[in-house]
Parts: structure tokens; sequence; C-alpha cells
């Protein structure tokens, strides 16, 4: 049996037209079932900017207040998602958009507040690996987007990363996982100046002395810190690379 391929594309790839349309053609191409997860926090951020909300992170995580939750439930949910998906539909994969709330596939609660309020972020309860299977099963590639529910009404803004990571441990109890981070990198660089110096194999001790250096930092805490916890959690694979990297056979980051 062939595995599940989950394919994460981040927003610098969505905003570039060229290296988007030789991403969705790379993705299209992968065989038997897949998912595709995708961001748009810079597209969010300049929405919230022209309308004049503040934007505000805490390594690598958006604050999400009640305004801020509506706009990004617009760009997510809507602008970005159903682009997508229409993109994908144009060259024949038979895509369906999808949010947490739809078929319940991503259940999560608010933040707790410790040391920063964090507001209507969510963290990952459970993922509905069942319903993913169900449509894959019948020929249909889920994409998803960066929101979940609480069960209770109430949308929340999730790291896409982060759903990645949670969907591929979920799916791993039923089948091998191999789970693809793309950006517009060649992988996890050493020196961030070097855009050639990129690691090929990566282990969590020196992700975190790379991490205490000030080499990583920003978005790509998170997106580490969810690689790991994805291979912790069963997943087969986890590669960190450019836009086509996963049809390559090296010059990415495989994470160990």
């Amino acid at each position: 049996m062939s595995p599940f391929r989950i394919v994460k594309v981040g927003g610098d790839l969505l905003e570039n037209e060229i290296r988007f349309n030789e991403f969705i053609h790379a993705f299209s191409s992968i065989e038997g079932k897949k998912i595709l997860v995708h961001g748009g926090g810079k597209e969010a951020s300049r929405l919230l900017d022209a309308l004049k909300i503040p934007v505000k992170y805490h390594e690598g995580r958006r604050i999400t207040d009640a305004k801020t939750m509506e706009i990004v439930t617009m760009v997510y949910g809507g602008l970005i998602n159903k682009n997508v998906v229409a993109q994908l539909q144009a060259i024949g994969v038979s895509a369906i958009g999808m949010a947490g709330c739809d078929g319940d596939i991503i259940n999560a609660h608010k933040r707790i507040v410790d040391k920063i309020d964090y507001g209507f972020a969510g963290d990952i309860d459970y993922v509905n690996a069942n319903i993913l299977i169900k449509l894959m099963g019948a020929g249909l590639v889920p994409v998803i987007c960066p929101l979940t529910h609480d069960g209770q009404g109430q949308l929340l803004n999730t790291n896409a990363d982060t759903i990645t990571s949670e969907i591929g441990v979920a799916l791993s109890l039923k089948g091998r996982v191999k789970l693809h981070y793309c950006f517009g990198i060649n992988g996890v660089l050493r020196d961030f100046d070097d855009k050639e110096s990129v690691i090929e194999e990566l282990d969590e001790p020196t992700f975190q002395q790379l991490r205490s250096e000030g080499n990583i930092s920003a978005g790509m805490i998170p997106k580490l810190t969810n690689a790991f916890n994805a291979i912790k959690g069963g997943v087969s694979k986890v590669t960190i690379g450019n836009h086509t990297h996963f049809i390559q056979s090296s010059g990415y980051t495989t994470i160990l």
C-alpha cells in the first residue's frame, strides 16, 4: 500500500504565481492518497495592515484577537482556500476545500493563557482521520486551511504546520505517512545568509543548538517543532524544502 502523502505549502509560494504553478503541477504528480495543507499568513497580514488592525506575533505564532479572527477566517477559508482548489481543479486534481469544522475533521480548544495570551489560537484535540480517508478513498484531495473549531461554534486560528503534523500523526495509525513542508528556500539552513547551506539531515539536538545560536528563529521554530513531533508521533518521513522538493531525490532537509 502506498503511503499517505501530506504536503504543506507556505504563503510565500502562494504569492508567487510562477513557483505556485510549478508547485501544483508537482503536487498533482504525486500518486495515491494525498492531502494539501496551506498557510496564508502574509495575505492575512497584508489585509490586516490595510484595515489598520495591529499584527502581533510571538516566536512565529500569530496572536489572534476577535477582529483578527474574522479576517483570517475570510482570507484562509475563503480567498486562499478556494483559489487553491480552483487552481488544482484546472489541472485535473479533484480537490475539496475544507476547514476544521467541515466534517469535524479537526477539533481544537482555545489555547490556555500562560505567559502569552494568543487569543483565538487553537490547540488541536483530535483529527478525524476516518473522514479524511473516506474522502481520499472517493478520489478527492482534501485542501485544508489553518482553521479549526471547538465543537461549540467557535472557529480558531491554528498554525498550518501544526495541522500538517497532527494530520500526519493521526493517519500514521492507519498506514505509512510521508509529510512534506514546502516553502521558498531549499531546506533548513545552517547559515540563513547562505541559501546553499542546507542541512541535509537534522536531528533535534542540532535544531536546539541552532535555535540557541539564533540561526533558527521566528516561523522556522514552530515548523521544526512540529516536524519533530510528527516523527515522534509515528510519521515515517518528514522533509522540508523548496516548492518541488518532494519529487526530487536530494537537495532538501530530512528530519531525523
